[in-house]
């Protein structure tokens, strides 16, 4: 870790969160834009309620793009707050058995004790350099935690 970075500090995708906002907010207009014009078109069946229900595709189109947007880790001194696109789980370090960011994993992953694993999805490889920064800051927090936990120094 550098000196300039706060190790606590949120850690959020960044290729991944731009591409969610964009999905979002292009399904909004699109779906809005389709439900405007068809009904303006005056096709025979097409109603109002219709419209309404092509609008709200996009609305939940962008409702799940804004869940992928709000992935992120917030670590603390006394652990990890994992927010990914279902779920949000607290863990405390000793509960990280190992942090791994294999060639292959879209994101990192946690061993816990329990045998039990936990997507970081906040920490991804398309991010590229930023993520394995990101990956090496969550592995050195996680050794530091530890070490802290069982008293060494």
């Amino acid at each position: 870790m550098t000196d300039d970075v706060d190790p606590y500090a949120v850690m959020r995708p960044r290729r991944g969160r731009a591409v969610a906002i964009g999905f979002a907010v292009g399904s909004l207009v699109l779906f809005g834009a389709v439900a405007v014009l068809v009904s303006r078109a005056g096709i025979r069946g097409w109603g109002l309620t219709d419209s309404l229900l092509m609008f709200g595709v996009g609305v939940l189109i962008a409702l799940m793009m804004w869940r992928f947007a709000a992935l992120r880790a917030v670590p603390s001194p006394s652990g990890l707050e994992v927010r990914n696109v279902l779920l949000t789980r607290r863990i405390g370090w000793d509960e990280v058995e190992r942090v791994r960011f294999a060639g292959g994993d879209p994101w990192v992953l946690l061993d816990l004790t329990d045998g039990d694993q936990l997507a970081v999805m906040a920490v991804q490889r398309a991010d590229g350099p930023y993520g394995q920064a990101e990956a090496s800051r969550l592995a050195a927090l996680v050794q530091a935690g530890q070490r802290r936990g069982s008293g060494r120094t």
